[in-house]
């Protein structure tokens, strides 16, 4: 599978991360040819070559007419743009779910509906073109999967249409939300909204690099001078093994007999708190023919002391085992989704692209049907054909 692996010391941005991907093999002239398919008039594209410190980059650049262009564009007004435009259907599909992620967030920190979120004259613009044509370059340099680095939350003041704001902003904070945060000391913006939506929206996997072949290698310029390089690095190529993506997980295990089955709920649920991403009971007989249970968690290996310390202060248990282990995953993420129910959370995997399942939240799912006194499986075929059908346009 071809990935592509963001790596970010010095932030992100939408400007950097088009420079790199151009920098990576992204031929210039085919990213300028798919964002013509836009019916957006009033801007321009280039690229050129700079350094930051001892780095060459690449610094990509959207110049824009204000004159062309309205003092400001909701969410609708954006998507119907790339709705319009004679674009991949996956390029279509995914500049959608950014803008969108976008908007929810803005929507979330000031308290108001998508619907109502405005995205302001030149830097709509900016933005539509830098989350398009990041979109547009991956799918050019055939990219399956992407991955990124843990990201540099800055720090200090920046200006904002409402006066000085805290760093990072509002919105970038919440679309930064489960995603590993460094502070490398910098006092100032280094994740900008743009770059935030992009990189979260897409990202597979967030942390160490996946392993890879590394076929290429692009560098995207920020526009701020920095005490460090002020560069964006994308390494692009390809993952061993099957379909999925392909990543190391801990097994931690423990083998008990003298618990109270009333306390394995709290233990699972501590264990999750910890990190873990499963959990799971396996009945066993033991020693002397009692009845026993093997208790396995999945977790990342950062998360390994964190998961050890809970089963022992929890459960029963005087010692856990463990193994690293391989496993292969589908690219998955939380879209919201229009349904009869109104809009509801969905898990979506894909499998090369493909969309493979679409399945709503299941706490989502039995709310609604309490509230409405409808069967459960009722309410979870009905939602989930919706959101398939959601996705489908």
């Amino acid at each position: 599978m071809k990935v592509a692996y963001f790596d970010c010391p010095s932030g992100a941005a939408g400007d950097m991360i088009l420079g790199a991907l151009l920098d990576a093999g992204v031929p210039f002239d085919a990213l300028r040819a798919e964002l013509a398919k836009l019916p957006l008039e009033g801007w321009t594209l280039t690229a050129h070559e700079v350094h930051r410190g001892a780095f060459r980059a690449i610094k990509a650049e959207v110049e824009i007419d204000p004159r062309a262009h309205p003092h400001h564009r909701t969410l609708g007004d954006i998507l119907r743009i790339i709705g319009a435009a004679a674009l991949d259907a996956r390029v279509k599909a995914d500049a959608t779910r950014i803008f969108t992620r976008l908007a929810e967030a803005e929507a979330r920190v000031h308290g108001t509906t998508v619907e109502a979120v405005h995205f302001h004259d030149v830097g709509a613009v900016d933005a539509i073109v830098d989350i398009t044509g990041s979109v547009a370059g991956l799918r050019l340099l055939g990219v399956e999967a992407v991955h990124i680095s843990a990201l540099p939350i800055g720090g200090g003041m920046a200006g904002g249409p409402h006066g000085k704001i805290p760093v990072p902003g509002p919105g970038t904070a919440e679309l930064l939300k489960g995603v590993p945060l460094v502070d490398t000391g910098v006092r100032a913006e280094l994740v900008t909204p743009t770059g935030a939506a992009i990189l979260t929206t897409l990202a597979a996997s967030a942390g160490a690099m996946p392993a890879m072949t590394v076929r290429a290698i692009g560098y995207g310029a920020g526009t701020m001078e920095l005490a460090t390089p002020n560069v964006l690095r994308c390494f692009v190529g390809e993952t061993a093994g099957g379909p999925g993506i392909q990543e190391s997980i801990v097994q931690v295990e423990t083998t008990i007999d003298d618990m109270s089955p009333q306390l394995y709920e709290p233990l699972m649920e501590r264990l999750f708190e910890a990190g873990a991403v499963d959990v799971f009971l396996t009945p066993v007989i033991m020693k002397r023919s009692r009845p026993g249970v093997v208790l396995t968690a999945l977790c990342p290996p950062d998360r390994l002391p964190e998961v050890s310390r809970a089963l022992f202060e929890e459960s029963s248990t005087i010692g856990v085992r463990y193994a690293e282990r391989r496993r292969a995953i589908l690219p998955r993420e939380i879209v919201t989704l229009p349904t009869a129910y109104g809009r509801l959370p969905f898990k979506v995997s894909r499998l090369e692209g493909r969309i493979v399942t679409v399945t709503p939240e299941f706490a989502e799912v039995v709310r609604i049907a309490r509230e409405r006194g409808l069967p459960v499986r009722e309410v979870l075929d009905q939602a989930r054909a919706d959101g398939r059908r959601a996705l489908d346009r």
